[in-house]
């Protein structure tokens, strides 16, 4: 492991996850502190930024997918690891706002790999275009009396709210333009039950289990 220490925050609301994992990266040396939501993950960066976010996808409140995305735009300097037990393999899924990716309940090594890569001095800086596409993760405000679903978008850019109907519900990343300021934005929609099934992404879910 590297001798250089990092500030990390770990997101889950798993309450046995979140002690196991901190018992872990304290004895390392970290320094380590803990949320069980994305809310009280943003609290938590409010009283002191982390160097490092160790983020689930599926928690109550405000998912990982909503909370990394709001990270990724408004602390760019904080690297992320995404973790979940529904999708397989190490690359980051698609549309997820995360520098990497660790698989619950696979090799506890590579997340050790991870975070000592991610404490080296020396980080690679993302386009713009890959800024860009990062998608703003968003609940769904269910369906309109015609049928369709529709969602409320807070433009990134000049932070005005505005409804959106979702053209293709298959599709994971959708595409709009402000109404207001006429930026070009992608979004994804957090699903209730399983996202992973929901839109359409391939995920290793056994069947009667919940999304992890």
């Amino acid at each position: 492991m590297s001798d250089l220490k990092a500030k990390l925050l770990i997101v889950d609301d798993d309450s046995a996850l979140r002690m196991s994992l901190s018992e872990i990266f304290t004895g390392l040396g970290h320094e380590v502190r803990s949320a069980e939501d994305g809310f009280s993950a943003l609290f938590e960066i409010r009283r002191e930024i982390p160097d490092i976010i160790l983020s689930d996808l599926n928690m109550p409140g405000m998912s990982g997918f909503e909370f990394l995305s709001v990270v990724h735009r408004r602390f760019p300097s904080i690297k992320a690891i995404a973790m979940s037990g529904a999708f397989s393999g190490r690359d980051v899924p698609p549309g997820i706002a995360a520098d990497a990716f660790y698989e619950k309940g696979s090799n506890l090594g590579y997340l050790l790999k991870i975070m000592e890569a991610m404490t080296q001095p020396k980080r690679s800086q993302s386009s713009q275009d890959t800024h860009s596409s990062i998608p703003i993760w968003i609940p769904s405000n269910g369906c309109n009396r015609g049928g369709t679903q529709h969602v409320m978008i807070a433009c990134p850019e000049c932070l005005r709210t505005f409804p959106q109907v979702v053209g293709d519900p298959i599709s994971l990343i959708h595409e709009t333009n402000c109404i207001h300021c006429h930026r070009f934005i992608h979004y994804a929609v957090v699903q209730s039950g399983h996202p992973a099934l929901s839109t359409g992404l391939s995920a290793k879910i056994p069947e009667g289990l919940a999304f992890a």
